[in-house]
């Protein structure tokens, strides 16, 4: 039998989701005898209109000839997988869709005429149907290898939404919000690091998306209760994940009420 075919596709992003991947190590050795990886400009292989199996991608869609080339890569796919906060949710470039494009264009570049990017920058699956999100800013090692072992057997792997919080119990972590007072987002953004900021005692700032039902209003009443203005609670929201819906929704509220 033939190996399943597999490509990783970039669009607008930092290409640290990417480096995931490449940063596997010894676990990617062993994935290259498990497929064929048919298109990774980061790592070599190119053939982006190679009908495969597996694509997975990363970034928004920031530029007018983005959309096209996603439509493409959808068609040649047979399971689709975002990876990362830029593929899942717009990423930290969704920031502009709260501000004037143009005028920030205008504001940095020489000649802005030469710029293609649409106004607003937004997630893969505003545009084709998604098969699998992976959320995170990067994403870990452990999501990628989940779910291409889950897909090797055929299946689509059951997408962990628990949150932080849950992690650091898991791992007898102390709650930095408790013993610090520190503004952690933990309550309402979803595992997937192994709680990694909570681990070195520092807050967790929201870099795997919203987790199953937050309740990011009580999220909110909490961050100002430790002392921050209503701005920076709203800041906490409208940051790498400003473009999934229950962090928007709640960011956007706090900054209208001011």
């Amino acid at each position: 039998m033939s190996k399943p075919r597999v490509a990783v596709h970039k669009f607008s992003s930092c290409d640290g989701c990417q480096l995931a991947f490449i940063n596997l190590g010894e676990p990617l050795l062993v994935l290259a005898g498990l497929v064929d990886i048919i298109h990774f400009a980061e790592a070599g292989p190119l053939d982006e209109n190679a009908k495969i199996d597996i694509a997975f991608i990363e970034g928004s869609i920031s530029a007018s000839h983005d959309i096209e080339r996603l439509n493409k890569i959808r068609e040649n796919s047979t399971y689709l997988i975002t990876i990362g906060a830029c593929a899942t949710s717009g990423g930290i470039q969704a920031l502009r869709n709260m501000a004037d494009t143009k005028q920030w264009i205008e504001g940095i570049y020489a000649n802005p005429t030469v710029i293609d990017t649409l106004d607003n920058s937004s997630a893969i699956k505003d545009h084709v149907k998604v098969d699998l999100e992976l959320w995170g800013c990067p994403i870990s090692k452990q999501q990628i290898i989940t779910a291409i072992r889950a897909l090797l057997f055929g299946v689509l792997p059951i997408e962990d939404k628990d949150k932080v919080c849950m992690e650091c119990k898991r791992q007898q972590t102390v709650c930095v919000m408790v013993t610090k007072n520190e503004p952690c987002m933990g309550p309402v953004t979803r595992t997937g690091c192994g709680a990694l900021c909570p681990s070195v005692g520092r807050d967790c700032y929201g870099c795997y998306g919203p987790a199953e039902n937050p309740n990011t209003q009580a999220m909110a009443n909490r961050l100002q209760g430790l002392g921050l203005i209503k701005d920076e609670a709203a800041r906490r929201f409208l940051f790498i994940n400003s473009g999934a819906d229950a962090f928007h929704q709640q960011g956007t509220r706090m900054k209208e009420a001011d």
